[in-house]
């Protein structure tokens, strides 16, 4: 039988000044589900919650509730309730009056009242709490306070911003359950935001994975975990290597020079991708039973396995296993195909490519001025005559973030970090492209910096008047 639709949003665009936070957002959420907005912090997820309960206005979009536009009621018309990271309880009032609050709003018989609060009192589990004050009340029995508060007026949809976020780490545990069984309980929709994966993965019947404004990708948890639709997910999802690899032909892969076999087909021949394999897939073997060897460098118990830290070519790899490794021994790793993930390039060309006119030159200080996105940029050892037409082909290693804070371009939006093995592939994006970077460094997504380029790492091109390009 087809789900139920209660929510719709259609193409949602939202921005503050000239920073996008959501860029065309479509999303269906089903009527008595547990779904969960996901994703780092700036990817939009609270701005869509925001939206659907009324507290914010798309620049454009459609919001629907039961097959109804609804963009232009207010939260209050809105047959939704919202739970908040700091709950927003009232000190001054008690358990039962605070749970009783939106239920006199609306002017209900005393007995109705009574019967309501005490029901939702029970199934939160806060019984006899009834005249306990607010301020007397742990963490997690104010947030349930909250919560009660949101479903007594019987919504049927409840937004829940986040809030296990100020609870200790035992709590927030326990509470996740208890949230999830209150849900199976009323049977209403509970929209929950979070950055928190094992929340996500925990507790929700979908997961919706937010980056940069749009949706990367929905699913079960399940789904979200063993097949991630790209490197920015399997890397937000869990621990994961994340490998730079080439697909030679269907159902086989190449990383770090030796070829694999994995189930995935449809990427053509000698197409660059990523490769993704879970730490706790990857079985150690002697090393004469494996086509990749490596050294371990590092052991760390975890409780219910060991972490390893294994050098393989330069690539650094995690491996969950229930045996330790001694560090320094050499050590065989076999995967099996079903868990060799391989999914698409985020950034599709493996270099940045630039074209640009030269404004003006020196040939006696042998140096060539360029401009990119307006700002005029010097390229030092490089002579072109004025006029010349170039495609620069700049490597990822050709980058770097200013660290004096003045740059070749500033305000440049850092997209997405992933670790490599043996480096971080940053994707950045400026006013009118995105660059592809790698550092050693671990930069912070959804945060703006300047960036520089590195010249001499580049190649240079002189396009001629047919279009062609001679190399130079």
């Amino acid at each position: 039988m087809d789900k139920k639709t209660i929510v719709s949003l259609r193409n949602i665009f939202f921005d503050y000044g000239n920073e996008v936070i959501l860029n065309g957002i479509d999303l269906d959420i089903y009527d008595k589900e547990f779904i969960t907005l996901l994703g780092p912090s700036g990817c939009g997820k609270t701005t869509t919650l925001r939206i659907i309960g009324g507290f914010i206005e798309p620049k454009s979009g459609d919001v629907y509730f039961d097959s109804q536009r609804i963009n232009d009621l207010p939260p209050h018309k809105r047959n939704v309730n919202t739970v908040f990271q700091k709950y927003a309880l009232f000190p001054h009032l008690n358990v039962y009056d605070n749970i009783a609050f939106g239920l006199r709003l609306k002017k209900m018989d005393k007995r109705e009242i009574e019967n309501k609060v005490k029901h939702m009192l029970a199934i939160v589990d806060l019984k006899g709490y009834e005249k306990r004050k607010i301020n007397n009340l742990s963490g997690g029995q104010q947030q349930r306070v909250a919560i009660a508060r949101a479903l007594v007026c019987d919504p049927d949809v409840v937004l829940l911003d986040e809030p296990l976020g100020a609870l200790d780490l035992k709590l927030r545990k326990d509470m996740q359950i208890e949230l999830k069984q209150i849900q199976q309980k009323t049977k209403k929709t509970f929209v929950y935001v979070t950055h928190d994966q094992e929340e996500a993965l925990t507790m929700s019947d979908r997961v919706v994975v937010m980056n940069n404004g749009v949706i990367a990708q929905i699913g079960t948890p399940t789904d979200i975990y063993n097949e991630p639709a790209n490197a920015f997910v399997a890397d937000f999802i869990g621990e994961a290597n994340i490998i730079n690899g080439t697909m030679l032909e269907d159902c086989k892969v190449e990383i770090l020079g030796q070829e694999l076999t994995c189930v995935d087909k449809g990427f053509g021949k000698n197409t660059p991708v990523d490769v993704v394999i879970r730490p706790e897939d990857i079985e150690v073997v002697d090393p004469s039973d494996a086509v990749l060897v490596g050294k371990v460098e590092d052991t760390i118990f975890k409780g219910v396995h060991y972490e390893m830290s294994v050098r393989c070519n330069k690539c650094q790899w995690i491996i969950h296993s229930t045996v330790a490794q001694k560090v320094g021994s050499t050590i065989g790793m076999t995967v099996i195909p079903d868990n060799i993930h391989i999914m698409p390039k985020m950034f599709l060309l493996p270099n940045n490519e630039i074209f640009a006119t030269v404004l003006y030159s020196d040939e006696e200080s042998k140096t060539t001025t360029i401009s990119i996105e307006d700002n005029e940029i010097e390229i030092k050892d490089v002579y072109f005559e004025e006029g010349t037409k170039l495609h620069i082909t700049l490597p990822p290693n050709g980058l770097h973030i200013a660290g004096d804070g003045v740059g070749d371009l500033d305000e440049v939006y850092i997209e997405s970090v992933i670790w490599k093995g043996e480096h971080n592939e940053i994707i950045l994006e400026s006013d009118e492209r995105k660059w592809l970077m790698q550092s050693d460094q671990d930069e912070q997504v959804a945060t703006y910096v300047p960036i520089s380029f590195d010249f001499s790492k580049a190649t240079f091109e002189v396009i001629n008047e047919e279009g062609a390009a001679d190399e130079i």
